[in-house]
């Protein structure tokens, strides 16, 4: 199943993995990879600096703590994402999952951001859980009736229901704050981001239609 899977599917579930392992290995070694929410280091000496790059570095790890984290996703990942490589291409596909990637990471500072201007707690933020749910949201837009079946409960149901509902749950629980040390409002953020590429490659509001190329001159 592993040699069938396309190739940026495949080269995430590697690099998510190896980076576990070394995460298991080196500790607290790699925290600077993980996404610090910007001036924390200022109020707290054992807080790392926030860096560009921690945008991306961030998607890969995943609390050693909790190893059903990372298999969760990398499910999801294998899932959600394989249908979605096979559909766009590869090179269409890796831009998406960054993107989400990329674009929760930001939603995740604007939200550490207000909570330590007024008064609140943050921390950093690490795992692929950004992407994955831009890949649900993906493929609920481009194969909206498909059956999907939820590991827990096993309920099967269409994929557009599927993601309305992750995403009611995660607004809820992200606004009510019932579920503290989850970034929810990045897996929204990862959403929106994926919703907004789709719809700019589709030339869909509110970027207007794009306009057909030109015709070319054959002399």
């Amino acid at each position: 199943m592993f040699s069938r899977l396309p190739p940026v599917t495949k080269a995430l579930l590697i690099a998510n993995g190896v980076v576990f392992v070394f995460q298991l290995l080196l500790g607290h070694a790699l925290d600077m990879f993980q996404l610090w929410p910007i001036g924390l280091d200022k109020l707290y000496s054992d807080a790392m600096p926030f860096m560009p790059w921690q945008l991306v570095s961030y998607g890969f790890m995943h609390d050693p703590a909790n190893f059903f984290h990372l298999l969760f996703n990398m499910l999801a990942l294998v899932m959600f994402g394989s249908p979605l490589e096979y559909t766009w291409g590869n090179r269409r596909f890796a831009t998406y999952y960054f993107t989400c990637v990329i674009g929760a990471g930001l939603c995740q500072l604007a939200v550490g951001w207000w909570q330590l201007s007024h008064g609140g707690v943050a921390g950093p933020t690490l795992g692929a859980s950004g992407g994955i749910f831009g890949l649900l949201l993906a493929y609920g837009m481009l194969f909206p009736n498909q059956r999907v079946m939820l590991l827990f409960p096993p309920i099967p149901m269409r994929a557009r229901t599927l993601v309305i509902g992750y995403g009611l749950v995660e607004l809820f629980l992200g606004v009510s704050g019932r579920q503290p040390g989850v970034a929810h409002f990045a897996h929204l953020g990862g959403m929106l981001f994926g919703y907004l590429l789709i719809r700019y490659w589709r030339g869909q509001p509110p970027f207007g239609k794009r306009k057909p190329p030109r015709p070319r001159i054959v002399r």
